[in-house]
């Protein structure tokens, strides 16, 4: 009677375990939810504001739909998330908008560039700023619309 006891306290605490670690998994993907403004981007020797003079770009997560879409200052893409925990890739095809662009397309060239660098993210600020890393360089840099 006491080993079927401790065998169920033992099965209901790896059950209780197994659910906080997918809790805590799903909770830090979720925090990615919404749209983003890039206020950040690094590399180009012009400045921000000259790569990007009539719309900053953005990007919106759709984390139940494993979607990521948004307007890299011209036009928008759209295409599938792949993230696990704080790593994610968008090395994947996306489809992209063929607008002419006013400012030559340079910041469009820029962002889509260095989007696919990235390898991983984190979220400071209470939530307000999302920090795009490739390897451990922050290489973009976001804040919550």
């Amino acid at each position: 009677m006491m080993k079927k006891i401790l065998t169920l306290v033992f099965l209901g605490s790896v059950l209780l375990s197994c659910n906080t670690i997918k809790s805590k998994k799903s909770d830090a993907v979720s925090k990615l939810e919404g749209t983003w403004e890039l206020n950040y981007i690094t590399g180009p020797r012009i400045t921000f504001d000259g790569l990007f003079p009539n719309k900053k770009p953005t990007i919106i997560f759709n984390t139940k739909d494993n979607q990521v879409s948004g307007n890299n200052s011209c036009n928008t893409y759209t295409g599938k998330l792949v993230v696990d925990g704080n790593k994610i890739d968008f090395t994947q095809p996306m489809a992209v908008t063929k607008m002419m662009c006013l400012d030559g397309g340079q910041g469009e060239t820029t962002y889509m560039k260095i989007l696919q660098k990235i390898t991983s993210y984190d979220i400071t600020d209470d939530g307000k700023t999302l920090n795009f890393i490739s390897g451990d360089i922050a290489m973009m840099r976001f804040t919550k619309k």
